[in-house]
C-alpha cells in the first residue's frame, strides 16, 4: 500500500491509544499526514503510542468525545476520521448498559454531528461482529440477520446504523467493517475477564493452566491486527461509500489449536450460554471490492505473540475462580 491519498491529509483517530488504534497510528505516522488522537485513555494506554508521539506530525488529545465541547473546531479540516473509541467486552456492558450506551453510541451521534460532511473524504466505523449473534449460516456474509445478545453488541450496531443513516440522509462518505475476533501485540492487558489470548498469554507467563471453555473445540475467526489495519486504510482509500464489510481470516480455528501451538497445561470451565460455537466470516465482499486479503497466517500470528508475551506480564491471571466470579453476570442474564 502506498497510502498516496493520506499525503498532507489531516487525519483524526479515535480511540488511538487503544489496542487496534495505536497500530492505526503507528502505520501512519510514518507518512506525511497529520495526526490527531483522541483518546480519554480509559482502555487505552499511553505507552501503546509514546514513540508516535515524539514526531511532530501527531498531536495527543486527552478527552472524551462526550466531554470536547470544541470537536466540531477540531474536526473542522479533517480529511479522513476513523471511529475506534469504544467500550468493549460483554460482562461489563450487561452490568453497566448505560455507559456502554454514551459511550458506543452517544459519542458516535456527537462526532457525525460535528464532522464537516463536505470536507471529509472518508468517515471509517469499526463495528462488531458479534451483531450476529448466533447465525444460522456459515461461513457468514454480511446480509444475516441481525441478532444481538447483549449490551455491547446492541450498541455497537447501534453505532453502525448511525454512520450507515449519516450516510444516507446527508451522504458522508463512509464505510463500516465488522470485525472478527482480532488478536495482536498491544491488546489490552487490565479490565475484565475477557479475550482469549490476553487470558491465556497472562496464564502461561505466570504458569497456571489455560481456561479452556468447555471443551475447547469452539471455532473463531482470528484476525490477526496488521489485517485489519489493512482493511482499515484501504477501505479509506476505496472509492466506496456506505458499504458494510466483514473482515477476517475466513478460516476459523478452534479453542484446542490455541493450546497446542502455546504448548501449555490447561483445565475446562464451564461452557457458557449465548456464545456462538463457531464465528467464521464470509470476507469475498472485501477482497473483490476492497482488494483486501488477509496475509498473517494464525500459526504466525501466534508466534509474533510468543515472541512478546512479556508484554502481558502485568496482566492479572485469571483463575478458574475468578473467571467464575466476574461471569456471574453472563450466567444470570444470558440464556
Amino acid at each position: 500500500m502506498q497510502y498516496n491519498k493520506f499525503k498532507n491529509k489531516t487525519i483524526c483517530i479515535t480511540g488511538g491509544a487503544g489496542f487496534i488504534g495505536s497500530h492505526l497510528v503507528e502505520r501512519l505516522s510514518k507518512h506525511k499526514c497529520k495526526i490527531i488522537i483522541i483518546d480519554n485513555l480509559s482502555t487505552g494506554r499511553i505507552e501503546n503510542i509514546k514513540e508516535v508521539l515524539k514526531k511532530k506530525n501527531v498531536r495527543f488529545l486527552k478527552k472524551d468525545i462526550l466531554k470536547i465541547k470544541n470537536l466540531k473546531s477540531i474536526l473542522a479540516k479533517t480529511d479522513y476520521i476513523f471511529h475506534l473509541a469504544a467500550l468493549a467486552d460483554i460482562v461489563p456492558s450487561i452490568e453497566k448498559p448505560e455507559k456502554y450506551f454514551y459511550s458506543n453510541v452517544v459519542s458516535t451521534f456527537k462526532l457525525l454531528n460535528n464532522i464537516n460532511i463536505h470536507k471529509v473524504k472518508k468517515f471509517v466505523y469499526l463495528a462488531s461482529s458479534t451483531c450476529y449473534g448466533v447465525p444460522k449460516k456459515y461461513p457468514t456474509n454480511e446480509n444475516e440477520k441481525i441478532n444481538v445478545k447483549y449490551p455491547y453488541a446492541l450498541t455497537k450496531n447501534i453505532g453502525e446504523q448511525l454512520v450507515t443513516h449519516w450516510a444516507n440522509v446527508y451522504k458522508l462518505k463512509a464505510i463500516t467493517l465488522r470485525l472478527f475476533n482480532v488478536y495482536g501485540t498491544k491488546s489490552r492487558t487490565s479490565g475484565t475477564y475477557g479475550a482469549v489470548f490476553g487470558v491465556f498469554l497472562s496464564q502461561k507467563l505466570k504458569n497456571f493452566p489455560l481456561t479452556v471453555v468447555g471443551n475447547g473445540k469452539q471455532l473463531r475467526d482470528f484476525t490477526y491486527v496488521s489485517d485489519i489495519i489493512d482493511a482499515i486504510l484501504l477501505a479509506a482509500e476505496s472509492k466506496k461509500s456506505n458499504e458494510i464489510y466483514n473482515i477476517a481470516s475466513g478460516k476459523p480455528k478452534s479453542v484446542n489449536e490455541i493450546v497446542k501451538l502455546l504448548n501449555h497445561k490447561k483445565i475446562n470451565i464451564k461452557k457458557r450460554p449465548g456464545e456462538p460455537d463457531i464465528t467464521w466470516a464470509d470476507i469475498s465482499k472485501a477482497k473483490k471490492e476492497l482488494k483486501w486479503k488477509p496475509k498473517i497466517s494464525f500459526e504466525k500470528g501466534v508466534r509474533i505473540l510468543l515472541k512478546n508475551i512479556n508484554y502481558w506480564k502485568s496482566a492479572p491471571v485469571w483463575t478458574k475462580s475468578k473467571i467464575n466470579k466476574a461471569t456471574k453476570s453472563w450466567f444470570k442474564y444470558l440464556k
